[in-house]
Order: C-alpha cells, then structure tokens, then sequence
C-alpha cells in the first residue's frame, strides 16, 4: 500500500522525467564504457559491473528474490543473462575500437531487428512498417559505418553483432517473462552476465595493471554500476507502467542522441554531414518501429 502511495503522488510529468533519465544515463555511459575499457577489457568490465549491480539489486529486492526463488526461474535468469551478455560483450569490444557516438546509433537498430525476430520465432508476420524502418535502418547504417571503399571498421562491426543479440534477448525476454517477476529475473540476469564476464575475461584477458586502477575509474565503475546498470532500469520499470507505449519507446529511444551528444561534447568526437544523415535515418527507422503501431491502433479499432 505504501508503495502505491509513493507511485499516485508522482505527476504525469514525474514519469515522463524518469524515461527521459534513463537514456539520459544510457547516452553518457557509452563515453564512460570507451574510457573505462582502456583499462580492463571488456569480458572483465563486465564481470565487474554485473556482478556488483546483481549484488545491489539483489540486496535492494532480497525479499522479491527470496519468494520467487526456484529452478524455473534460474534457467530462465540464466538464459537471459546468457544472451545479455553477448550483446554486452560484442557492444564492448565495438565501443573499444569505434566512437562512442556510432557505438550508441549502431546498438539501437536492435529496435527495428525485433520484429523480425519475432517473425522467426512466432511465425508472426512484421507488418509494412516494420519493412519501411528496416530499409531505412540499413541506409542509415551505411552512412554511419561503411567507408569510401565501402568497408566497415572492426568496431562497427562488433556493434552491429552486438546489437543483434540485443535483439534475441529482448524476444526471450518476451517469451520469458509472461507472469513472472521481471525484477527477479534481472537480479538473477545479472549474475549470470558477471560470471560469464568473469571467466572469460580471466581465460582469454590480460589482467589490468593494478597502477591502471586509480580514483577516475573506480568512479566511472560506480556510475555503470548503480546508475546505468541499476537505476535507469527501475525508472524505465517504474515509468513505463504509467506512460503510454508509443510515448515510452519514443524517449527510450533518445539513448542514441544522448549518446551522439555526451560523445561530442566529452569523448570530442567529431560529427560529419554523413554521419548526421545516418544518425538520423537510424533515429527515424527506430521511432517508425516503435511509435507507428501504437498510433495506428485507435484507427484500427474505430
């Protein structure tokens, strides 16, 4: 009760607030991840970021996770944080070896690769607007990524692979999370993702020098950890049940721009005519994906 209490005293404007904080802190952690990773490589910084946010989200929910405690839903945990760190691991390499900025546009087209999933696993068919993003997904794309000689970066590259397994997660996320607590399964999601990052990362990385360890990096660990990692996902959780759909995926989807912003004006990346021209098809492909169905309802259904 006291809970529901807390939640009617937040105005409309509050929710709205935290779907725009939350890519808010998705967009300035694409800079931190490039920093951070030149000191421990990616498998291990996510050990690390995972492993502690699975810790203090846990410690934050002890409760919700003691009762919902069983088999099923360690598989399931498992499975997902299986999938999420994939998408994390090849989104980390991509991030070492491109800009921020690309880093953020390129992970998003995961949006528009859904549907087709979907399609695959559920013989549901995507609908023309779901065609019509993803051709301007793929011209987007090649602005951001191929160069002159039609060639795309390594960094690039890993993104985009990256990206695509974001989209699998999100459709077993779907299939996994029918009548379960999601908080649940993302506490056991986040474990899993920390001990994948941690044994690979000490089979096939190099440990960081511990003189690499300093102040600046145990901060940047900190905001990964509790504000990128923790809190923007209870305010994307908290809000999206109080926000109507189309509105929710379009501020969610301003992850890229301030991720293109937070590169610019820290990481001092520098921003082309093409690059804008592919930013913006990508940004215009996901609002496609996303926002057009949910307008289209009340016509449908009048």
């Amino acid at each position: 009760m006291e809970r529901m209490r807390v939640h009617r005293e937040i105005p409309p404007a509050g929710y709205r607030l935290m779907l725009v904080l939350a890519p808010v802190i998705w967009g300035l952690s694409f800079v931190i991840m490039k920093d951070s990773v030149q000191v421990i490589p990616p498998a291990q910084l996510i050990g690390v970021r995972f492993l502690c946010a699975g810790v203090l989200l846990g410690a934050v929910f002890f409760k919700r996770v003691r009762a919902a405690f069983c088999r099923d839903m360690l598989v399931r945990g498992a499975i997902l944080g299986t999938l999420l760190f994939l998408a994390f691991w090849f989104q980390t390499i991509g991030v070492a070896n491109t800009t921020p900025g690309k880093n953020a546009f390129l992970t998003a087209i995961y949006v528009v690769l859904v549907p087709f999933g979907w399609w695959i696993i559920a013989r549901r068919r995507p609908g023309i607007h779901n065609l019509v993003a993803a051709v301007l997904c793929l011209a987007g794309i090649g602005f951001v990524s191929l160069d002159s000689d039609l060639t795309a970066g390594y960094g690039d590259l890993m993104t985009l692979v990256g990206a695509v397994w974001f989209a699998v997660h999100m459709i077993y996320v779907a299939k996994f999370s029918e009548g379960r607590d999601m908080v649940v399964l993302t506490v056991y999601q986040f474990f899993a993702m920390g001990i994948w990052g941690t044994l690979i990362g000490l089979v096939i990385e190099p440990l960081p020098a511990l003189s690499s360890i300093t102040g600046g990096f145990i901060g940047e660990m900190v905001y990964l950890i509790v504000f990128a990692s923790c809190a923007a996902l209870l305010f994307q959780n908290v809000a999206q049940a109080h926000v109507p759909p189309a509105q929710a995926s379009l501020l969610l989807s301003l992850e890229a721009v301030f991720g293109v912003l937070f590169s610019v004006l820290i990481y001092g990346e520098l921003i082309s005519i093409r690059l804008i021209v592919g930013f913006v098809l990508v940004f215009v492909a996901i609002v496609v994906s996303e926002v057009f169905p949910e307008k289209m309802k009340p016509l449908i259904e009048k």
